[in-house]
């Protein structure tokens, strides 16, 4: 009964709202080997290729992708281009080049898993994770690079977020979700950065998935509440970051408010049919 009540205390500590674990940044140093001198660039053509194929927007606003209907051809050329990209030897590249590198092959293998697996409602059902509370696959070794198996959780969590400690990181990686920030219409790349994660931001916090009135309440992303760390560490921090990329009807919604009264999160797949 004892360890019984210690792993319910464990979940309690460790799970969010949704029930979902999400993990703090952890720096693996061993990816923090860059040369800032380098000039080669990465190609990332293929990736914009498959999304300008299947990827669709909604009038919602929510883009989708038409994972029903992406051939068998199409499905092995995007695992050869995540084979291609795992076979780089990214360490040798400099920052802004590398920082492309690790979005786009995350969002090709969530892409990946999800085709794998499919159909299923949600990208939480796709259960490969190691450990007795796993949830989803971000915790699966799904790829190798520089002889290193990684995670999508390695990716985000241990790479992206840590080395760049950006908070638009979290409008650039895309969980397959209705609730996720859109994935972009193309490939990330060193001379679009910025202007791709200020997009995402704005089209991010101006929707109602960012941040929304609902019966009087301020009730935003949990993407918010579960990286608050990255926007600010308060709920004060994650109003400003909001106000930050607002237009002028949420600047409206936010006058006066120093906090959130809710997060919530739409973890249904975003297919498109």
């Amino acid at each position: 009964m004892a360890r019984l009540a210690w792993l319910g205390l464990l979940l309690v500590c460790t799970l969010g709202r949704t029930g979902v674990v999400h993990a703090d940044a952890d720096l693996w140093a061993r990816w923090t080997g860059h040369d800032a001198a380098d000039t080669r660039t990465i190609d990332h053509s293929a990736w914009t290729a498959f999304l300008q194929k299947y990827r669709v927007m909604g009038d919602d606003g929510i883009a989708r992708l038409r994972y029903a209907d992406v051939s068998d051809a199409d499905r092995a050329a995007l695992q050869r281009d995540i084979d291609r990209l795992a076979a780089i030897q990214i360490s040798g590249y400099n920052r802004a080049v590398q920082r492309a590198y690790w979005i786009n092959l995350y969002n090709a293998l969530t892409v990946d898993v999800v085709l794998k697996h499919y159909p299923v409602k949600s990208i939480r059902d796709i259960d490969i994770s190691p450990g007795w509370f796993s949830d989803g696959p971000w915790g699966a070794k799904l790829v190798e690079v520089e002889g290193v198996k990684l995670s999508l959780d390695d990716i985000e969590h241990r790479i992206l977020r840590p080395i760049w400690k950006d908070p638009r990181t979290h409008y650039a990686v895309n969980c397959a979700s209705l609730g996720c920030p859109n994935i972009r219409a193309v490939a990330f790349t060193a001379s679009n950065m910025d202007e791709l994660l200020d997009r995402g931001a704005r089209d991010y916090v101006n929707d109602p998935r960012g941040a929304a009135i609902v019966d009087g309440d301020l009730v935003v992303s949990s993407i918010y509440e579960w990286f608050q760390a990255d926007f600010g560490g308060t709920e004060r921090g994650v109003l400003a970051h909001l106000r930050r990329y607002a237009n002028a009807q949420t600047r409206a919604m936010l006058a006066g408010r120093s906090g959130y009264d809710d997060d919530r999160y739409d973890w249904t797949l975003n297919g498109a049919s």
